[in-house]
């Protein structure tokens, strides 16, 4: 028996982590010895699910119909939908009561970390809830110089320039109103921004903001994985200021290129990511500010080995026989043989 990755709608999110999560899927199914379907067969014994969209209820309804079973990924939730795109805040009691009813259509609900199971169960869903990370290619994510080479070289810089980047939607969301404040109090440093939303998608403080943001930051747009992997070897340090996620795709990326990472205090990273020991967490604007300086002027212990270990302790293989415990557990039976 197989499984189903069901991929609708991924050409809407293909640039976000939910795109990037499916990618991680397969590798993670493949990894894992158990056969993807590329569309619904005989064979299929559960269909994997991870985006919102009216396709995905219907695909999760036509499941159901068929008594194959349906693994819902909940990778969004109301607190990391609010402050993103333009009206969302005015929209997330409504974005909320729509992801429960989709999530409600999963056999069983599988989400990233323990905190976005918390976030979950307390919005009263009934199914099995597991938390299971997106995972991390720590073959394809690794330090080194030949990639750091690379990407000075693309953007003409030299070895002693100090650069930060950081990666995701130009939403407030993820920090960017902070990380251009960080730019323009540190302006012998290159700040990176890598990623790109549509402007008319932003509220007008964030895209007069990006517009006024000082000549030291660069708005590099979206790159692709390659290009990526030079940028995080290249990089001194990673900056990832968000106010909310359900995980964080780039963090694990990151980690596992060994470059210094430094994270908005969030709920998101308590019990597996300790502040001075795999990462650094600041918590405003003024304890940014100290990080960074102090960080990229060595006063700071080196944390990339740890970082790389807590990495590896999500690597795709690891997720693989975390997800096949998952699916003995809810007796969702993938093998030829019959049995896991």
């Amino acid at each position: 028996m197989s499984v189903y990755l069901y991929t609708g709608g991924l050409s809407i999110v293909k640039k976000s982590g939910v795109g990037q999560a499916i990618l991680h899927q397969r590798k993670v199914l493949e990894t894992a010895g158990i056969q993807v379907d590329t569309h619904l067969c005989d064979s299929t014994a559960a269909v994997h699910i991870n985006t919102v969209f009216p396709d995905s209820v219907l695909a999760a309804l036509w499941a159901h119909r068929h008594k194959v079973k349906v693994v819902y990924y909940a990778h969004s939730t109301m607190e990391d939908f609010r402050r993103s795109f333009r009206g969302s805040n005015l929209l997330s009691a409504l974005f909320k009561k729509w992801i429960t009813f989709c999530y409600s259509l999963g056999d069983v609900i599988l989400t990233p970390t323990e905190y976005s199971k918390r976030l979950l169960e307390s919005y009263g869903l009934q199914k099995p809830i597991y938390s299971i990370s997106n995972g991390v290619d720590t073959e394809q994510f690794y330090s080194s110089a030949a990639r750091r080479e690379a990407f000075r070289k693309k953007y003409h810089l030299s070895e002693a320039e100090p650069v930060v980047i950081s990666v995701g939607h130009m939403i407030e969301r993820k920090g960017i109103l902070d990380y251009i404040a960080l730019a323009r109090e540190l302006p012998d440093v290159r700040f990176f921004w890598f990623g790109h939303t549509k402007s008319w998608l932003l509220p007008g403080k964030v895209r007069e903001a990006i517009k006024r943001a000082p000549s030291n930051l660069i708005f590099a747009g979206y790159i692709e994985q390659e290009e990526l992997k030079n940028a995080y070897c290249g990089a001194d340090l990673f900056a990832f200021l968000s106010r909310e996620e359900t995980e964080g795709i780039v963090v694990l990326e990151a980690l596992a290129s060994e470059i210094p990472v430094l994270l908005r205090d969030i709920p998101v990273y308590e019990g597996w990511l300790e502040d001075g020991k795999s990462v650094y967490k600041a918590g405003s604007k003024n304890e940014f500010f100290q990080a960074v300086t102090e960080i990229l002027g060595k006063q700071r212990p080196e944390l990339s080995a740890v970082g790389r270990k807590a990495a590896e302790e999500r690597s795709l293989k690891t997720v693989g026989n975390q997800l096949k415990e998952i699916y003995v557990s809810e007796k969702i039976n993938v093998n030829e043989g019959g049995t896991l």
